[in-house]
């Protein structure tokens, strides 16, 4: 197996020992948890205790039943936070829905769904990754059923103010719904379920060192006590009745262990995480790669860079040649071919998205990654443009 220089924790992260071992342990705990003998009952005890972890990582000591319910992922998380609220069609405070125009596409895709539906979408700008809070304190002024606003963006790190426009959506009308897709934030940036205000927040564990096909969606209480939320999945009523079907036992307790390592290791690992970002930027001042960074705050995992007149994908594959993962700042194939929303949004031409590349930390990368990283892309920019002015 080939060694890479993985700089791309926020398409996925490796598994930590800590989720390893709880998986393997849930591997030899084979009973179903909804079942009320002895193996059931073993099951539900691990389910509990990587319930609490991820639940502890949000801030909740002691969640109540359905205040966090396990998905499939985070955009399953998401799905079923905005459709589960919406098109069940109680308690709405009317059919408009206020988000923003740089969503991760598990949420901008629902936003099309709900227009065809016949709700109006309001899409606020972040220019330079600052969130024009005034317009959408503005566009609230209209009756809205929902607030829907990412926390951390995924292209960018801008870090977005979401917790003031959360809070103005429920003085002007508490029946407003407020949710986040907090997956780029948690474990980033700090923040608890309370401090942040929104009672729908969707987080995802292959973001954090656990694996993949297993997220959360954490619910005020108050909505599961309503029962203003429907379930976007039906069946034989687990996850308090909100997620049917067999939890993934496995995944779960990866999540579990995952979530309470990056909890208890979390100022380090972010002060790792920013100075790593900090030192990338550093060596690339003065050179032709320029750093897109956020006029606001910033996540400190996530590092946006523009080549000069050199298309990402050209650039990615030279450095995936060199042993070096990034992606493509304008994530194409996840966008059906169109230039990222996200970096038209901060301000970018068309162009300057499409030469656009993301770096993205965990806390497992080095020095030597950023080292090797700055060097290739010295290299790559000198071989790329050489070559282009020969055609």
């Amino acid at each position: 197996m080939q060694t890479w220089h993985y700089l791309d924790n926020s398409a996925t992260t490796p598994l930590c020992e800590e989720a390893k071992s709880a998986m393997l342990e849930a591997m030899e705990v084979f009973g179903n948890p909804s079942s009320l003998h002895g193996a059931g009952q073993e099951a539900s005890r691990l389910l509990a205790r990587a319930r609490a972890c991820v639940a502890n990582a949000l801030g909740i000591s002691s969640p109540m039943p359905g205040e966090l319910i396990f998905t499939s992922c985070g955009t399953e998380a998401s799905n079923t936070a905005l459709l589960g609220t919406l098109l069940s069609g109680k308690h709405l405070a009317g059919r408009r829905v206020i988000t923003t125009d740089c969503e991760h596409p598990s949420v901008e895709n629902v936003m099309r769904r709900l227009e065809h539906e016949g709700f109006e979408v309001v899409r606020i700008g972040a220019p330079r990754g600052v969130l024009d809070t005034d317009a959408a304190l503005a566009a609230l002024e209209i009756p809205t059923a929902l607030v829907s606003l990412m926390m951390v963006n995924n292209e960018t790190g801008a870090r977005f103010d979401v917790e003031r426009v959360f809070r103005a959506a429920k003085q002007k009308n508490p029946a407003t719904f407020t949710h986040c897709d907090a997956v780029q934030g948690f474990l980033k940036v700090p923040f608890t379920a309370a401090s942040l205000g929104a009672e729908l927040i969707t987080v995802s564990g292959h973001k954090i060192h656990a694996p993949k096909g297993v997220g959360a969606l954490y619910i005020k209480p108050a909505l599961v006590r309503s029962h203003a939320i429907s379930p976007y999945l039906i069946g034989g009523g687990q996850e308090a009745g909100l997620r049917s079907g067999t939890e993934n036992m496995v995944g779960i307790c990866g999540f579990g262990a995952a979530a309470a390592r990056g909890a208890a290791a979390f100022a380090a690992d972010t002060a790792h995480m920013q100075a790593l970002r900090d030192r990338l930027e550093s060596a690339l001042t003065g050179t032709e790669v320029r750093v897109n960074r956020p006029a606001g705050a910033a996540a400190p995992h996530i590092l946006n860079l523009t080549l000069p007149d050199i298309k990402s994908q050209t650039m990615l594959n030279y450095l995936s040649e060199q042993g070096i993962c990034v992606s493509s700042g304008s994530a194409c194939s996840a966008h059906g071919g169109k230039t990222s929303p996200s970096l038209l949004s901060f301000g970018l031409s068309p162009h300057e998205a499409d030469c656009s590349l993301r770096v993205s930390f965990s806390a497992r990368n080095t020095a030597e990654d950023v080292d090797a990283l700055v060097a290739a892309l010295s290299a790559g920019v000198s071989r790329l443009v050489r070559m282009r002015g020969k055609r």
